[in-house]
């Protein structure tokens, strides 16, 4: 990201600059926090960054592909190859199981289903430790399980950026913990970037890099060494 802002209600009274002119590089494989409080622009940020909005200003390349010129059929296609989603809340269809909810996106993808894409789903399943819970509905997983699915979900499409949007806020502490070092694991294994916003400065100083974001701009950036 380079000069990157983001206004809304643009031409009007109510015209408003929710991120000012950001510059962050996030090489491959690094695992970074963000944290700031409620309201300072981090959803915004993490929206235009997995291409789901637009930038007023500035310059975003993902992958040494520079996004702020593409039309909407080429952000959809980056997007889906490239970006995986965590969010707070999992999102996963009720009325399907474990591991059809994992292959929804290669579904969505290719428009069929096929051997790989179950052997894939079932090979997520296994590393998020849930092979056992293959067949069980969403509805009939606990709330960790479930974020657990939601993590396998993002990763079926084997993406070089893992955006996390509080993935952990409404996990008890033991599958808070499950949860991200099982993000941690597959980014080190897989050399996978992350973004990992969270409220927790716990699980922050265990990432690579944490960065403040308070009223839109970036204030700190704070480097742990890997353990």
């Amino acid at each position: 990201m380079e000069g990157l802002c983001k206004s809304f209600n643009i031409a009007t009274p109510l015209e408003t600059e929710i991120l000012h002119s950001i510059d962050l590089t996030l090489p491959r494989g690094e695992f970074c926090a963000v944290m700031g409080p409620s309201g300072s622009g981090k959803s915004t940020l993490l929206h235009i960054v997995g291409l789901l909005d637009r930038p007023t200003q500035g310059r975003l390349a993902i992958g040494g592909q520079e996004t702020t010129e593409l039309d909407e059929a080429a952000l959809t296609h980056l997007r889906a190859h490239e970006i995986g989603f965590v969010f707070q809340y999992h999102h996963l269809l009720s009325a399907f199981s474990a591991v059809e909810n994992i292959m929804m996106p290669m579904l969505g993808d290719a428009g069929f289903a096929s051997d790989a894409m179950l052997a894939r789903a079932e090979s997520l399943l296994g590393i998020m430790g849930l092979a056992h819970r293959r067949d069980s509905l969403a509805t009939n997983l606990s709330g960790g399980e479930q974020q657990r699915i939601a993590v396998a979900r993002a990763l079926a499409m084997k993406p070089s950026l893992l955006l996390a949007d509080e993935p952990t806020g409404n996990l008890d502490t033991k599958s808070a913990d499950t949860v991200f070092s099982l993000i941690r694991e597959v980014n080190r294994s897989q050399g996978m970037a992350v973004l990992f916003v969270t409220h927790n400065p716990a699980l922050a100083r265990r990432c690579d890099r944490i960065i403040e974001v308070i009223d839109g701009r970036i204030v700190q950036a704070q480097n742990f060494p890997s353990l």
